[in-house]
C-alpha cells in the first residue's frame, strides 16, 4: 500500500466520494484547471468533468451561497476557498442560512455541504493566509468543525463530513499538507465525527490538541517520557460537537490538563474545554488547567512567526508546571 500524504489524502477522499455519488460536486476558485492553490483537487475537473468540479469568480460570498442553494436542492457540494483567511466573506451564508436550515424549516430543508479551508500558519505565508481562527466557527450552533491531524485523519473524516448531512466547516492544516506521509487505504471507509482520538496513553497528565498541534504535542510527550512522566495525548478531532467525555475521562486519571492550540489564547476553543473541566471536573483536578497557545496578536510573517506558535518546549513546561502545583 502507497504512503501519501495529508494533502494526498484529501484528493483521494474526494476522488472516491465523487466516484460513488454522483451528488458530490466540488468548486470554489481553480479547483478545476489549477487543481487549487495547494493542488488538492489536482485532475478532479479531468476525471469528473467541468459541471462536477467547477471553476468559480473569486466571490467568497457567492460560492457560500451557491453552495447553501446546491446543497438544499439535493446536491452535495464541497467548496473550498483558498486559505481560512478568506473564509470570512462565506460566514454570513454558513452562520444565517447553513447552520439554521435545518431549524428554520423544522427539519424539512437540511444543508449536506463542505466548506474546506487551508488553515494555520508556520508556510512564510503573506497577511490573510496564515489564519488559525477556528473558535469564530465553533460558537455557531448547527455547524460542525472538524480538523485533521493526518493523513489517515483526513481522509476518513473528510468522507465522514461529505456524508453528513448537516454543514461541516473543514479545517485542513496547511503546516502539514506535506510534511509526512503514512499509509491510507482508498477503502471509503469513515472516521466517526464528534470523537475525540486517544492517540498515545499517560497516567500523569493529559495533552489535548487538534490539527497540526498534534506532532508537537506528540513530541512533547515523547520527550516528558524520557523524564519519567507519562503523557496522554488526546487529538480533539471534532472541536463542536465536542466530545468532552473521551477529555473528562482523561483527566480523572490524571487528575492534569494541558491544552494546545494554535489560535490566540484570549477566547481559544481550548478556553472552552477549560471552562467546562473546571464546571465538571474540578474535583479530579490535582493542578490548574494550562493553555499553551498563539498569542493575542496576528500571525506575524515569517521571521517571528515560529516563534508565535506552540513549540515542544512549551508544551513541555506546561506539563511540568502542572506536576509541579500538585
Amino acid at each position: 500500500m502507497a504512503q501519501i500524504t495529508l494533502i494526498e489524502a484529501v484528493t483521494q477522499a474526494l476522488a472516491y466520494e465523487m466516484a460513488h455519488d454522483e451528488s458530490v460536486v466540488v468548486l470554489g476558485e481553480d479547483v478545476g484547471v489549477n487543481g487549487g492553490v495547494f493542488r488538492a483537487t489536482q485532475g478532479l475537473q479531468e476525471k469528473f468533468g467541468e459541471l462536477r468540479v467547477i471553476d468559480t469568480p473569486l466571490d467568497e460570498a457567492t460560492i457560500a451561497g451557491v453552495t447553501v442553494g446546491l446543497a438544499v436542492q439535493g446536491m452535495k457540494p464541497v467548496a473550498e476557498a483558498q486559505f481560512e483567511g478568506f473564509i470570512y466573506p462565506m460566514m454570513e451564508q454558513i452562520a444565517c442560512h447553513a447552520a439554521r436550515m435545518r431549524n428554520r424549516t423544522r427539519g424539512r430543508l437540511t444543508v449536506p455541504a463542505v466548506w474546506r479551508a487551508p488553515w494555520g500558519g508556520g508556510i512564510r505565508a503573506p497577511e490573510h493566509h496564515s489564519e488559525a481562527n477556528e473558535h469564530l466557527f465553533t460558537n455557531i450552533p448547527g455547524l460542525r468543525v472538524v480538523l485533521p491531524s493526518s493523513p489517515a485523519r483526513a481522509y476518513g473524516l473528510l468522507l465522514a463530513a461529505i456524508r453528513d448531512p448537516d454543514p461541516v466547516v473543514f479545517f485542513e492544516p496547511k503546516r502539514i499538507y506535506r510534511q509526512y506521509k503514512e499509509e491510507v487505504p482508498d477503502d471509503g471507509e469513515a472516521l466517526p465525527l464528534d470523537v475525540c482520538f486517544v492517540l498515545r496513553d499517560g497516567s500523569d497528565v493529559t495533552l489535548v490538541t487538534w490539527g497540526s498541534q498534534v506532532k508537537e504535542t506528540l513530541e512533547a510527550a515523547e520527550a516528558l517520557a524520557k523524564e519519567g512522566i507519562s503523557a496522554e495525548v488526546i487529538d480533539v478531532a471534532t472541536l463542536t460537537p465536542l466530545d468532552f467525555d473521551t477529555i473528562a475521562e482523561s483527566v480523572a486519571k490524571t487528575g492534569r490538563c494541558v491544552i494546545v492550540h494554535e489560535a490566540p489564547k484570549t477566547a481559544g476553543f481550548g478556553a472552552e474545554i477549560a471552562a467546562r473541566l473546571a464546571e465538571e471536573c474540578l474535583y479530579d483536578l490535582l493542578a490548574p488547567v494550562e493553555r499553551v497557545t498563539g498569542f493575542d496578536t496576528h500571525i506575524p510573517l515569517y521571521r517571528l512567526e515560529m516563534r508565535y506558535l506552540p513549540s515542544v518546549e512549551r508544551v513541555v513546561s506546561a506539563a511540568k508546571r502542572t506536576l509541579a502545583a500538585s
